[in-house]
């Protein structure tokens, strides 16, 4: 089998709230509706749609993660320098994210942080 394209599919409460927030971070929207805002992440366009939480959940047929219980995916944005790092830690904060642990060093040559969007979706920025 060969999958012709992947993207993602997460529930939100509010797409205006979530539209603002990838936008003031710099995201290239691939569209909106009246059930979902999506975007474009990283140099080869993978696509995330963010679709209001009652919709995702009857198109699925099941329970969405509860995300204040634990993860449902982490996210990875690679960053060029430990400089962009806490460039976009200074986006985040002001675009309304969560900074669930700050910039930090992880080891020889690797330095980032983890944010929650504010839906409490996780991502790392992440420099090695």
């Amino acid at each position: 089998m060969n999958a012709k394209a992947i993207w993602a599919n997460l529930t939100v409460e509010d797409l205006a709230r979530t539209t603002k927030f990838y936008t003031e971070l710099g995201f290239k929207s691939n569209g909106a509706s009246k059930d979902l805002t999506s975007f474009f992440f990283g140099e080869n366009n993978f696509v995330i749609h963010f679709f209001l939480k009652d919709v995702l959940q009857s198109n699925v047929k099941g329970e969405i993660s509860d995300l204040s219980k634990g993860n449902e995916i982490i996210f990875t944005l690679s960053a060029d320098s430990k400089e962009e790092v806490d460039d976009w830690e200074k986006e985040v904060k002001k675009a309304g994210g969560t900074i669930v642990s700050e910039a930090e060093e992880f080891g020889p040559g690797y330095y980032g942080f983890v944010f929650k969007d504010p839906d409490g979706h996780k991502f790392n920025v992440f420099y090695m």
